[in-house]
């Protein structure tokens, strides 16, 4: 038997593998951080008997409420993950799987690789409508990417996109995924529409450094980028500094930064109702966006999500807030499930990456309802 984590997004630490039946793991802390739930790893065993693995520090996790009614991830190929059975007990994460096949991954949530990363950068460059720009340099050394997608012109709205801020959050990235590939289509109206329209700042992974080390929140030296924003250094937080100095540079109509929430089993937007500046512009700027949501996609509610911050009361160093009192913009937080859409449950897969692609593609559509309300 053979379990290893020895690659892109790998974590996972073995303390005893005796037999197929006794399988005992802990998830690595991010690095310099208490911070921990996501894991990676593959499985090699050539019985076919019934595994049952053990993630023995589960109960110290980051976010408790994140393993009630959860199940793991798992896939033969990379490409297909499927959801096996999990239990938690209060301290103990307890898969039970039998194997098909010699070799098996599981993870919290199906991986985005850094190595797709690239393809999806890569690849949008090649469209006559995008740039790729490098903005500066993580501490590890890894570009912090933006794809500009569109010509500025007087009048246009600026409109930003950031995801994976928290590197265990991939979801955010595969709605990316679908959001670049349907804004790309030249083919599809809504795309062009939008592009003569406004053009668009992307950043497709905030994080890069945590995502290569299998961080569930936290850069290479243990900060929350979605805590920084209202004075990032670049020994510290260069991911968000640089990004910011971007968005100061060009302006901001609107601002979308894509996540995923551990417990809530639901996609919901966070809006910015407690910064200083809100007002009924912004308010119904909100809520038209909601509203074309709801129209057109029945994996989007709005009735259960974080609390409403009272007026004044915005934490400012989250992205989101930053951005809608500096720029006096609409500015939501994008979350999605771990573990399924409850409103539309899939037994096999759950929220899937897959799912998150395709709900990046109907987000184009609500933005090209809202745009022209932008300034």
């Amino acid at each position: 038997m053979q379990i290893s984590s020895q690659f892109d997004s790998g974590n996972i630490e073995v303390i005893e593998a005796s037999s197929a039946d006794n399988i005992q793991l802990a998830i690595r802390k991010d690095n310099q951080s208490d911070f921990y739930q996501w894991f990676h790893f593959k499985l090699h065993n050539n019985e076919r008997s019934e595994h049952v693995l053990t993630i023995t520090n589960a109960g110290q996790s980051a976010y408790l409420e994140g393993w009630t009614e959860y199940q793991a991830v798992a896939s033969y190929d990379r490409e297909h993950w499927f959801r096996v059975p999990t239990s938690f007990d209060g301290q103990n994460l307890t898969i039970r799987f039998t194997p098909e096949y010699d070799s098996v991954y599981f993870a919290y949530f199906a991986p985005y690789s850094y190595e797709r990363h690239q393809n999806l950068l890569h690849n949008a460059q090649l469209s006559d409508e995008c740039q790729l720009q490098v903005v500066g340099q993580t501490i590890d050394g890894n570009d912090i990417s933006v794809l500009k997608i569109g010509q500025e012109a007087e009048g246009k709205p600026v409109i930003w996109l950031t995801a994976r801020q928290h590197p265990g959050e991939t979801m955010a990235e595969w709605f990316m995924e679908g959001f670049i590939e349907r804004l790309l289509d030249p083919d599809d109206g809504v795309a062009r529409s939008l592009l003569s329209r406004a053009v668009f700042y992307l950043v497709p992974n905030m994080n890069p450094d945590g995502s290569i080390r299998g961080h569930l929140r936290t850069n290479a030296v243990g900060v929350n980028l979605n805590r920084e924003w209202q004075d990032p250094s670049i020994e510290q937080s260069p991911e968000v500094y640089f990004v910011r100095e971007k968005m100061l540079e060009t302006g901001v109509d609107m601002h979308l930064d894509i996540h995923g929430d551990e417990a809530l089993p639901y996609n919901f937007v966070a809006g910015c109702e407690g910064i200083p500046s809100y007002d009924e512009r912004h308010k119904l700027l909100e809520e038209s966006f909601k509203e074309v949501l709801l129209a057109i996609t029945p994996e989007f509610q709005d009735e259960k999500g974080y609390d409403k911050d009272e007026p004044g009361k915005a934490n400012l160093t989250v992205g989101s807030n930053w951005v809608g009192e500096t720029f006096k913009c609409l500015a939501y937080t994008v979350e999605m499930p771990f573990k399924d859409n409850d409103l539309l449950p899939d037994e096999e897969t759950g929220w899937s990456g897959a799912r998150s692609h395709l709900f990046g593609r109907d987000v184009l559509t609500a933005i090209f309802h809202v745009v022209d309300d932008l300034r």
